[in-house]
């Protein structure tokens, strides 16, 4: 599913690629197996009236949803047994969404292939919100984005916790406190400046999250650093819909494939939430047999292996 995501990726040296969901209507301590939950870090502005803009969009983003649920999209369910899948379709689906970028504009950049990219240091999640976002919407998501992040550590294996300093944050603003949240997240994750934020200031009507994910280190394909922008004015499903798919792109499941299914990575808004065929993506991606940098080409005989393993060699 692609609730209008965008993952937008940036080397040492400025912008190395763009990818964008498309719709119709983003040495380290060692990780600790039960960490305690850090509290949410708010961003500082200054308390005002909800804007017209921001009502206006609260109330379009609510029929969106409303209208998904009526087509029965946004399933729930992870998938079931009208949604098989093989090894063949496994390792095809991991190859289309972590290797090639299907779109292409000027605010995307060019599609085609890409090497594979993902952290290698432990992911330090923190939670930003916006001056305005009420303290109901904070303690729900709040609790939302710290539990995926512990599924999303067990899933792949890789330190992924929330207490510590930062480098990744996943802020949820509206349309009237984004860009006082991001220059809250500029000032704390290492590694990002103000104006490395700038293509997640200005989003369209049809854009719901982003994330934008950095290498700020010595290897371009891997990922030190992301910043995720929510929309506050998101109905519930929709925000939960926005941190399952930016959270995960961040990892580096970073594009969408048409055929992809059951998964969120698929622009057709089937599913909301993350799918048991995208937790096996997942531990793909971080499988110690692939590393950064390879190319399709060269992962594929190993994510074939990987691919028949996870779901048996019953079927291809």
């Amino acid at each position: 599913m692609a609730p209008c995501g965008t993952l937008l990726r940036w080397g040492a040296f400025g912008l190395a690629g763009v990818a964008l969901a498309a719709c119709d209507l983003m040495q380290e301590p060692p990780s600790v197996k039960t960490p305690r939950a850090r509290p949410s870090v708010r961003a500082e502005t200054q308390l005002r009236p909800t804007s017209e803009e921001s009502a206006a969009l609260r109330s379009y983003l609510v029929q969106v949803q409303a209208t998904q649920l009526n087509q029965g999209l946004l399933r729930e369910d992870g998938g079931g047994t009208d949604t098989p899948f093989t090894p063949s379709m496994l390792a095809r689906n991991f190859e289309r969404i972590v290797f090639f970028n299907e779109y292409e504009s000027a605010l995307q950049g060019r599609g085609g292939e890409s090497p594979l990219r993902r952290w290698s240091a432990p992911v330090r999640v923190g939670t930003l919100f916006g001056n305005g976002v009420p303290p109901s919407q904070r303690s729900a998501d709040g609790a939302a984005i710290r539990g995926y992040a512990k599924r999303l550590g067990q899933i792949t294996g890789h330190p992924i916790m929330t207490f510590g300093t930062p480098n990744f944050i996943v802020i949820v603003a509206s349309e009237d406190d984004r860009d006082a949240a991001l220059d809250a997240a500029a000032a704390r994750v290492p590694g990002i400046t103000r104006e490395s934020l700038n293509a997640l200031r200005s989003l369209s009507r049809d854009t719901y999250c982003a994330v934008a994910a950095y290498a700020a280190g010595s290897d371009a394909n891997t990922y030190t650093a992301a910043v995720a922008v929510i929309r506050a004015e998101n109905p519930s499903l929709l925000r939960l819909s926005c941190i399952h798919e930016e959270m995960a792109q961040a990892l580096g499941l970073a594009n969408d494939s048409r055929t992809a299914r059951p998964s969120i990575f698929n622009d057709d808004d089937e599913f909301a939430l993350l799918t048991k065929h995208d937790e096996l993506l997942l531990k793909m991606l971080y499988d110690d047999r692939l590393t950064p940098g390879m190319t399709a080409a060269e992962a594929a005989p190993i994510v074939r292996t990987i691919a028949r393993a996870l779901k048996g060699t019953g079927s291809s």
